[in-house]
Order: C-alpha cells, then sequence, then structure tokens
C-alpha cells in the first residue's frame, strides 16, 4: 500500500514535471526567436531559394576566398543554428573587416556563452553603425542592468529604425514608467506583427474606452474577473464574457471596436490570451459559434480561463457533459472559477459530496468563492454551524454575498446585533440584497426612517422588493408621483403587490364610467386593468377580485366568473362573496348560498347579511336571526343596522 502511494505520488510529480518542461520549452523557443530576430542577416540574400547545405557550402567556399559577405553570412548561419565554436572565428574575422551584421551577430555569440559585457561591446559598435537589431540588443542589455535612461536611447534607435522587437521593448519600457508615449510605439510594433504587442495595444485602448465611458474614478458595472463573484450550487455560473477580465471592447450588437481588432490579430498570430478576450468580447456580442472558436483556440494552447469560458459557453448550449471535461480541464490547471462550476453541476446532480471536493478545490486554488458555495451546501442540508464558519471565512475575505448571508444566519439565531455590521459591510460592498435586509432590519426596531434609506439604496440597484416599500412609504406621505415611479420599477421586476398597488393607484385615477348602457361597445381594458391582470396571473387575491370587478362593469360575465372563482377558491372573501352575487344574479341561487356562507365564516359581514335575507325568503327564520347575528359581529356599520333591524322583524315574526 505504501509502494502505491508512493508510486502515485511519482506519477503526480512526472506530470508536475512534463508540463512545467513544456512551458520552460515554450520559453525557449520564444527566446530563441528573439535571439533570431537580434541575429543580423542582411549578408544573407539568397537564403530562400537554395537548399540550406548548399548555401552553408557555398558561403563556406568564398568565406576561404575572403569574402567578407560570406563570412558575415555563414557566421550567422551558423549561430542561427548553435554551432558557437563554428561561428565565432567567421564573425570575428568580418567584423575586423568592419562588418556591421557580423558585429551585432559576435555581440549576440558572446551574450549566449556568458560574456555579458564584451557581447555589449561589439552591440554598441554594430549599433553606432546602424543596426537596428544591435540597438535592440544593446537597449536590453542597459535595461537588465538598471540603466533606463542609456536603455531608452537604444531602444527608441532601433524602434525608428522600424524594428518591432526595439518598438515593442520601448513600448514596455516606456509603459513601465506610465509614459504616454507608449502606446504609439505598441501600435508600431503591433503593426509589424508583433503579437505581444497586438494584445497589449488592445488592452491599452480598451481601458482607455473604459475611462472615457465611465470616468478615472468610476468602477461601473464591469465583466465579473474571476474570484470576484459566486457561483451557487443550483448551477447558476458565470458565463464565458464574465471570465476574461476587465471590460468587454465592443458592446452587444455593436459594431468590432479598434480594440477588438487588435485582439483579433493577436489571437490570429496564436497569442492565447488575445483569444480569450476576443471569444468574451463575442460571447457578449451573441456571436457564441466564433466564440466557442476561439475560446477553444485558447483551451488548446493552455489558457485555463478560456476552458472555463468554453466550459460555459456549451453548459448554456444544453451540453452539460463536454462542458464538465473542459471545466475539469481548467480546474485541474488551477482554475478556482471552473472547480466552482464542477461543484455547482455535482450539487445540481444531488451529489453532495463530490460537489463539496470541488469547492473546496476552488478555495484552495484562492477562488474566495469556493468557501461561501461551501456555506450554501451546508446550509441547504441544515449543517448551520458548519455554513457559518465557511461564510465567515468567505466574508472575512471580503466576499460580499457570504457577508449578507452569514447576517441572515444570525438575525434568524435572534442575534440582531451581531447581524448588523455583516449586513453594512456587505451593503457598503454593493451587496443590493444586504441593502434590503438592513432595511427590514431597521423597520422591525421602528426605524422607518433609516429603513428608507436602505430600500432607495437597494431599489436605485434594481432590488424589486425594496423598490416595493419605497412606493409604499411614498404613497404613505402623499407623493403620488413618486409612488408610481417605484412601483412600476418593482412590478416591472415581477412583484404582484407592487402591480396591484400600480394598478390601484391608476384606478383612482379613472374617470366614473357612470351606468351600463345595453347594447354598448364593450370598453377596451385600461392600463390598470392590464396591471391587475398581471398580479392577478401571479395569484394576487385582491388583484383578481378587482379584475373579476372591471370586468363585470364592462359585461364580461364570464370573465368576471372565472376570476371571481379563482380569489374565492385560495381563500378571498370578497371573491367568494362577489361570485355568490354574480350567481344569484344568474339564478344559481344555491350554489350562491354556498359561497356566501364560505364568504361569512370567513368573517365576510355582508354575506352574512345576504344570507340571512335568503333564510327570511325560504321562511327559515331562526336560520335567518342566526345569519344576523353574524351579521351585527362582523359589520361594517351599515351592514350592522340592517342585520339588526331584519332580526327584529324576524323575531316579532316568530314570537306573533
Amino acid at each position: 500500500m505504501v509502494f502505491m502511494g508512493d508510486r502515485a505520488t511519482l506519477l503526480k510529480t512526472g506530470r508536475f514535471v512534463q508540463r512545467h518542461a513544456r512551458n520552460a520549452a515554450d520559453e525557449i523557443i520564444e527566446a530563441v526567436k528573439a535571439v533570431d530576430a537580434a541575429v543580423d542577416t542582411t549578408a544573407e540574400t539568397d537564403a530562400d531559394s537554395e537548399n540550406e547545405t548548399e548555401v552553408e557550402a557555398r558561403h563556406r567556399r568564398a568565406a576561404e576566398h575572403g569574402d567578407l559577405a560570406s563570412m558575415s553570412a555563414l557566421g550567422a548561419l551558423l549561430l542561427r543554428r548553435g554551432d558557437l565554436d563554428g561561428a565565432e572565428p567567421y564573425l570575428r574575422a568580418a567584423t575586423a573587416e568592419g562588418d556591421r551584421a557580423a558585429a551585432n551577430n559576435l555581440g549576440v555569440l558572446l551574450h549566449q556563452r556568458g560574456y555579458a559585457e564584451e557581447a555589449a561591446g561589439w552591440w554598441r559598435v554594430a549599433a553606432v553603425a546602424g543596426s537596428a537589431p544591435a540597438a535592440h540588443a544593446l537597449g536590453r542589455h542597459h535595461r537588465e542592468r538598471g540603466d533606463e535612461p542609456a536603455a531608452e536611447y537604444w531602444l527608441r534607435q532601433a524602434a525608428e529604425q522600424g524594428h518591432a522587437l526595439g518598438a515593442y521593448a520601448l513600448a514596455d519600457l516606456l509603459e513601465h514608467r506610465s509614459d504616454v508615449g507608449a502606446e504609439r510605439w505598441l501600435r508600431a510594433a503591433a503593426e509589424q506583427g508583433h503579437r505581444e504587442a497586438a494584445y497589449r495595444l488592445a488592452l491599452a485602448l480598451e481601458r482607455r474606452a473604459t475611462e472615457t465611458t465611465l470616468g478615472p474614478h468610476d468602477t461601473g458595472a464591469r465583466l465579473r474577473v474571476p474570484g470576484t463573484g459566486a457561483l451557487v450550487p443550483t448551477g447558476a455560473a458565470a458565463t464565458g464574457a464574465e471570465i476574461a477580465a476587465g471590460r468587454p471592447a465592443g458592446e452587444p450588437g455593436g459594431e468590432p471596436t479598434e480594440a477588438e481588432q487588435w485582439f483579433r490579430q493577436a489571437a490570429a498570430r496564436g497569442h492565447r490570451r488575445a483569444a480569450l478576450h476576443l471569444g468574451a468580447i463575442l460571447e457578449q456580442r451573441g456571436e457564441l459559434k466564433e466564440a466557442g472558436r476561439w475560446y477553444l483556440s485558447s483551451a488548446k494552447e493552455g489558457e485555463a480561463k478560456a476552458a472555463c469560458a468554453l466550459g460555459f459557453l456549451l453548459r448554456d448550449a444544453g451540453d452539460e457533459e463536454s462542458a464538465a471535461v473542459w471545466w475539469l480541464r481548467a480546474a485541474q490547471d488551477g482554475d478556482g472559477n471552473a472547480a466552482n462550476a464542477l461543484g455547482a453541476l455535482h450539487a445540481a446532480r444531488g451529489e453532495q459530496q463530490t460537489a463539496e471536493r470541488w469547492y473546496r478545490a476552488a478555495m484552495d486554488a484562492g477562488d474566495v468563492n469556493g468557501a461561501y458555495n461551501l456555506g450554501l451546501l451546508c446550509a441547504a442540508q441544515d449543517r448551520i454551524p458548519q455554513a457559518e464558519q465557511w461564510y465567515r471565512r468567505a466574508a472575512y475575505a471580503g466576499h460580499r454575498e457570504a457577508a449578507n448571508a452569514l447576517a441572515v444566519l444570525l438575525l434568524q439565531a435572534g442575534d440582531a446585533n451581531g447581524a448588523e455590521p455583516w449586513f453594512s459591510k456587505a451593503a457598503e460592498a454593493g451587496s443590493v440584497d444586504a441593502a434590503f435586509n438592513l432595511g427590514i432590519l431597521h423597520a422591525g426596531r421602528d426605524d422607518d426612517r433609516t429603513a428608507l434609506v436602505w430600500y432607495e439604496r437597494a431599489a436605485a440597484a434594481g432590488h424589486t422588493e425594496a423598490a416595493l416599500q419605497v412606493g409604499i412609504a411614498a404613497l404613505r406621505d402623499g407623493d403620488e408621483r413618486t409612488a408610481e415611479r417605484h412601483l412600476r420599477c418593482a412590478a416591472g421586476g415581477g412583484s404582484a403587490e407592487a402591480a396591484f398597488r400600480l394598478a390601484s393607484v391608476l384606478d383612482a385615477r379613472r374617470p366614473d364610467p357612470g351606468p351600463a348602457v345595453l347594447g354598448a361597445s364593450r370598453e377596451e381594458k385600461t392600463e390598470c386593468e392590464e396591471w391587475y391582470e398581471r398580479a392577478a396571473q401571479q395569484g394576487h387575491r385582491r388583484a383578481q377580485v378587482r379584475v373579476g370587478m372591471l370586468a363585470a362593469g364592462r359585461g364580461d360575465l364570464a370573465e368576471a366568473d372565472r376570476w371571481y372563482r379563482e380569489a374565492a377558491e385560495a381563500g378571498s372573501r370578497n371573491g367568494a362573496f362577489n361570485l355568490g352575487l354574480l350567481l344569484a344574479r344568474e339564478g344559481s341561487e344555491r350554489e350562491a348560498a354556498l359561497w356566501w356562507t364560505r364568504a361569512a365564516r370567513a368573517g365576510h359581514g355582508r354575506a352574512a347579511l345576504r344570507l340571512a335575507l335568503l333564510a327570511a325568503r325560504r321562511g327559515e327564520l331562526t336560520e335567518g336571526r342566526r345569519w344576523c347575528a353574524r351579521a351585527v359581529e362582523l359589520g361594517p356599520a351599515e351592514v350592522a343596522e340592517r342585520a339588526a333591524r331584519l332580526s327584529e322583524a324576524l323575531h316579532q315574526e316568530l314570537t306573533a
């Protein structure tokens, strides 16, 4: 068993080493490309048209006869191949004859052997003679030694000669100093095909567009960077567009911006982060197929965030199994958001232990959402102490929704004083739910003024129930215009109560329709009736009764019957009473009595009076007096007075 455990460890370690070896190889390849670019091969004019072996043989023959250009070209060819010993004598011989390219390449050779200062000396010779690659190499040499003025001078020499690497290195130096001139040189390098320059130029343009739109100190609504939001165990998670850091470079449905065009150029040249950004932009614009293509390209190059984004895209398309494959790949590469997504996926399937394992993996990857989601998972299982523990961990790390959830737990446990600071912390960090909960907390203390401040704050951020509370407060204060504005927001957000109250405000403004006229055309539904109907369709009983009344007023008795019946069956005593009236008018007195009985037993005085009158007509005097007594008890005053007179008349009849 010990051996197997050790073997598993060795296997894991082997994969780790292989992965990092590949990364190191990539870096070496980039370094070789950079060195190749620094190797001045201006003497090689026919390398593309001849076989390399033939070229080498031809240059070697010419070099042996003292041809300066061939000595320089042969040295460059051997240097590019890595044959430093073979290249050096040819490069030194050509350099001694004053060949600029050979001087630069001799510097490259010496730098590879570790003689940095001697290399810099030859680079200086070549750069003074006008070699752009040498000026670039010399500039980098000075920057590595902290001599930024000298570095800038030589890099600028290279950049101004059109050297792409020189322009990029100069831009990097200027950007490090926050010099506005950096963008010019990034653009120059990007236009010559430098993919990293294209990517960084796109980022700079995107950042500037964001500051122009929002202002330099306005954070605004940005795409969520992984680790700053929450994934809940129901499977709700960030979209791919939310995974790419930064603000989108293109608005939904808009034209591609310049930033997007540079992201596209960098991505087309194999820049995996540019491909990730481009995918996010396209996804936000609704071009999902192309977004998926760029996410896939980036993910195959090892970009974990792209693999995670691709997973979300596949999940939204209904391919949950393929999504899980990419999330797994991203999570294994340390992406916490992907681990959270896997946790949510397994939690939705009821696989709680697996979900918990992935949430822990997310947390270990540094994603605070993992702790928050563990809290949600424990709370759903009624493991309240553990839930509180995880909420606290996430809340202390700055997770605002975890702070709100922790406060809710404390409030439910009766610790309002302990809950308040966490609600405040969450609300100040931008949690809309926490702001609303603070309103509830202060309202419970009869501190309506403070409660309203928090309700208004939550309402301004789009919280439906908060908007309803602000609307109710405005109605109470007689500010009908403010009330209507907030009630419309809340009703539009799906609040049945807000829809009913808004309809009531509009209803009160309607002119009196007057008596119904036989044969008159049926009136169109008013806006207030449409809001009543919206509330009624969500099960609001008072709205259902009012819709029934408006339908009856239009003469649409079938519609009135439907809404009265729906309200009555849901327990509305007014609905039951009105349904009874409708049925009685249609001659269904027996069924009407059933609904009036239900209404009267629920406390409806008029229904009790109707039952008393019905019993009196039938000659059931004792039953009539019983319902009269109930009507007197229930009221209102007018009903109680009529019921008392009827009861006295029935009593006289009984004692006559």
